[in-house]
């Protein structure tokens, strides 16, 4: 199958740092690859892949300084626009601005959102272009959209086995990793911490639009013997951080559309204790890979239990729903269903057309050949042209297939 693979430009694919979207990316596109698809990634000039690659920007835009993403993501999208017929399937990781610019073929389109949906300024635009084939990545997250939205399937993320190892012995710290900033509470975790008496180690990034949220809120909550910030970490430190703590601390106030960290802590084997917001009770197995609690007494009690989970079950449950094979075999499923419905389309178009036209049976035209219409039942019915013919024949078996061709 040919796919084109539609990355956001704020960083690199995959990331340098963090990057939760980019990260899933790159993995989902290194998949596919592997499966043997003909992958096309569009994505910063500093990205690293085995596919066909389009560079779009000469650096990610976050290191670049810029802010304002727009201007490059329109000229991404030209890109991708002029190249749009090399490819069965475009799939796009950046949202809201495709939905205009492609709802014309949004038959061969499709779009997964990675962020919130319950922004107001969002909806109007799912309202007015219904079009574009929608993948959210939790069934939490399509709470706030109208109901005229266009949803092709649900995929929960999934990553490499290898890279959160399985670490059998775990560490007696707990850890919080994510961005700092309100929604994500990491006043909560420290509060939990304290309380229960467990060294916490933060590792987080600072928005520029968090700054001043870390420095009146969070900075003064630092000064204590259990809590220790170290800031943003590289994919190896993550691994190894999350690998040697007890418990991960998911104290979120939000409706998480999904939360990569959850999954990628479960690989690792260390449980989750996190917040029932969003997409948690779809992650989590409640005492299988984690904790859900509903406030700061159960989340320091549950820093006891986790203690005593299994580590291997963790690690169990991880492989058995999150990893990239079975997220890449549900994106395959979604290009295929998305391209039946095409067909389906298709052999719909080509029976509207073949419909015999109603004419006073005095008025029909007798005549050998191709050209004879064939008068019944007071309806005059002109044979269909050979290629009319095999478009249909076609497209009727594509939609029963959801099948294009020999490379789906």
């Amino acid at each position: 199958m040919r796919v084109a693979l539609v990355a956001p430009l704020a960083e690199a694919v995959p990331p340098k740092l963090y990057g939760g979207t980019e990260r899933v990316v790159s993995w989902l596109c290194e998949e596919l690859v592997r499966q043997g698809h003909d992958v096309t990634l569009f994505a910063s000039a500093e990205s690293v892949t085995s596919a066909e690659f389009a560079p779009c920007a000469p650096r990610s835009l976050r290191l670049a300084g810029i802010k304002d993403h727009i201007g490059s993501t329109l000229a991404m999208l030209r890109a991708v626009r002029k190249r749009a017929d090399e490819f069965d399937v475009i799939h796009f990781h950046v949202d809201l601005l495709p939905n205009a610019l492609f709802q014309d073929i949004a038959d061969k389109c499709l779009m997964t959102l990675h962020g919130r949906l319950d922004l107001p300024d969002a909806l109007p635009l799912y309202e007015a272009y219904p079009e574009m084939p929608l993948v959210s990545i939790s069934q939490s997250q399509r709470r706030p959209m109208p109901k005229s939205a266009n949803w092709l399937a649900t995929v929960h993320h999934g990553l490499p086995k290898q890279v959160c190892p399985f670490n059998r012995n775990g560490g007696d710290y707990l850890a919080f990793l994510g961005r700092i900033s309100p929604e994500k509470r990491p006043d909560r975790a420290i509060e939990i911490a304290k309380r229960a008496g467990v060294k916490l180690r933060i590792a987080a990034k600072v928005d520029e639009a968090d700054r001043k949220y870390f420095k009146t809120t969070i900075e003064p909550m630092l000064d204590h013997p259990l809590i220790e910030f170290i800031g943003e970490v590289n994919e190896s430190q993550k691994s190894e951080f999350l690998g040697s703590a007890r418990a991960l601390l998911f104290p979120i106030d939000w409706p998480e559309p999904f939360g990569l960290v959850m999954i990628e802590s479960m690989s690792a084997g260390t449980p989750v204790i996190a917040w029932r917001n969003g997409s948690v009770a779809e992650v989590v197995t409640d005492g299988v890979s984690g904790v859900i609690v509903e406030s700061i007494d159960e989340a320091v009690l549950a820093v006891e239990a986790a203690g005593d989970m299994s580590r291997s079950r963790v690690r169990a449950e991880f492989e058995k729903r999150f990893t990239v094979e079975r997220m890449a075999r549900d994106y395959v499923d979604a290009y295929r269903r998305l391209l039946g419905r095409g067909a389906l389309k298709d052999y719909a178009s080509a029976l509207a057309a073949a419909q015999p036209v109603r004419a006073p049976l005095a008025a029909a035209p007798f005549s050998a050949g191709k050209d004879r219409a064939v008068a019944a039942g007071g309806m005059l019915q002109t044979p269909l042209e050979p290629a009319a013919v095999e478009r249909a024949s076609w497209s009727e078996g594509a939609a029963k297939t959801g099948r294009l061709s020999s490379r789906l």
